[in-house]
This record gives structure tokens, sequence and C-alpha cells, in this order.
């Protein structure tokens, strides 16, 4: 389990920092760590048991918290959500990334992605 602080803890390793890190990364410098003292050949699985939640808000039917899915979109998350309310611009959307101190604006394609722990809001459409 990686904690609250981005660490992975492990009894002949201590420590190791994973986030920012791909699997295969964090794979490959527990690899070495451990062949340097403990294990010849060692074979690492890592798996994502589950991701931190998005968040989406306004003009959408049921705006609130939601399980993040791997490769998840804009769309999906407004699909989850109940769909665009009647007020809801659909050419643009703003996200907030993680731990980034203001959200920032993207045109809402289909290929508008989310990472986890992303806010995302629908703003209201001008007419």
């Amino acid at each position: 389990m990686i904690n609250d602080q981005g660490y992975i803890g492990l009894p002949l390793a201590g420590d190791i920092r994973a986030a920012g890190k791909t699997l295969a990364q964090l794979r490959q410098e527990l690899t070495a760590l451990l062949a340097q003292q403990y294990v010849r050949n060692a074979r690492i699985n890592l798996d994502v048991l589950s991701y931190r939640p998005i968040y989406i808000l306004g003009e959408v039917q049921r705006p609130g918290e939601y399980g993040y899915a791997e490769g998840m979109s804009v769309y999906g998350l407004v699909a989850k959500a109940g769909g665009f309310t009647y007020r809801a611009n659909q050419n643009v959307v703003f996200i907030r990334h993680g731990n980034d101190p203001e959200e920032q604006a993207y045109e809402l394609t289909s290929g508008a992605a989310v990472l986890p722990g992303d806010t995302v809001r629908i703003g209201q459409r001008h007419f």
C-alpha cells in the first residue's frame, strides 16, 4: 500500500518513494534495490487496486465524488454524473489536477482525459 506521503514500506528495503512513478519504473527500482543485498533475480509484481477518486462540479445532474477508472475521459465522468444540465457549456471544461493551485480551461473533446484526484467543473454556457 502507498501511504499518504507517497511511499511504500517494505521490510527489507525500507520506505521507497512511489508517487510520480509508473508501475514499470517502481518495479525496476525495487528489483535493483533488492538485488543489491537481498535477492538474486528478484521478480516484483505490482498492481493498482484502487485510484484516488475524482470530483465533478457544476452543470451536471449529480455532482460529487466518483471512482476513477483507467483511461477515463471527461465524457465518461459526465455520464457517471447523469449527463449535462440544460445550462451546461459543452465546449469548455475546467480541470484542476491533483495538487495544482488553480484549474485550467480545456476544450471539451472526446479525448479530454481525467486523472486520479482531479476536480472537474462544467461551467454554464453564456447566451
